[in-house]
């Protein structure tokens, strides 16, 4: 199931910072939340508590269930190379990630709202599952009257999308250039740990 609480207590609890306002309240905060966050001493980590934290920071990141999460894995594990690599690649090429990285979406909680929500297309079709898989070449467009929303106006401002991804502010509209190496995907997770967790 999806997270669906506090987004600031989540950051938080997980050291990445999900909002702008969690980065706000990072600033102020910077410890665990709870009454006793300032105060307490996090305990020596087992192996196994830090694979499990890396999973969930890399599965919260994209706001996906434990199931999801298996699944890709599975499917990266399927596959010929570095079973790592390969899952953050798929999860990469999911369609709000996509709508996300571009800077058409400010959050990946905002990006899937958008999708469900049908303001984005897909190679001009319509496209309301968030998970669907993006390839080389697939253009994802935001619909001519949803583009006046303030909300994609806002986001496209500060946009700056990477290299794998091919952005035009004048319509809405970004290109999947190519598949991403491990460097060039922004997440904040130990690959290896959450291989290792997925493998015990």
């Amino acid at each position: 199931m999806n997270y669906t609480g506090p987004k600031v207590r989540l950051s938080r609890k997980i050291g990445i910072n999900m909002t702008q306002k969690a980065s706000k309240v990072a600033s102020r905060k910077p410890y665990p939340p709870g009454q006793h966050g300032p105060s307490k001493r996090r305990s020596k980590q087992s192996d196994y508590g830090k694979q499990l934290l890396e999973k969930q920071r890399l599965r919260l990141q994209y706001n996906i269930s434990e199931k999801q999460m298996r699944n890709y894995y599975k499917k990266a594990g399927a596959m010929t190379g570095n079973t790592g690599d390969l899952l953050i690649q798929l999860l990469e090429r999911r369609l709000d990630a996509v709508v996300y990285r571009s800077g058409l979406a400010r959050t990946i909680y905002q990006a899937r709202q958008f999708v469900n929500h049908g303001h984005v297309r897909l190679n001009d079709k319509k496209a309301t599952i968030a998970s669907m898989s993006l390839r080389v070449n697939d253009v994802v467009k935001v619909k001519e009257k949803s583009a006046k929303m303030d909300a994609f106006q806002e986001s496209i401002r500060s946009a700056a999308p990477p290299e794998y991804l091919d952005l035009e502010k004048s319509d809405y509209s970004v290109k999947y250039v190519h598949i991403p190496t491990r460097e060039e995907i922004p997440v904040e997770c130990e690959i290896p740990l959450v291989v290792e967790y997925y493998s015990r």
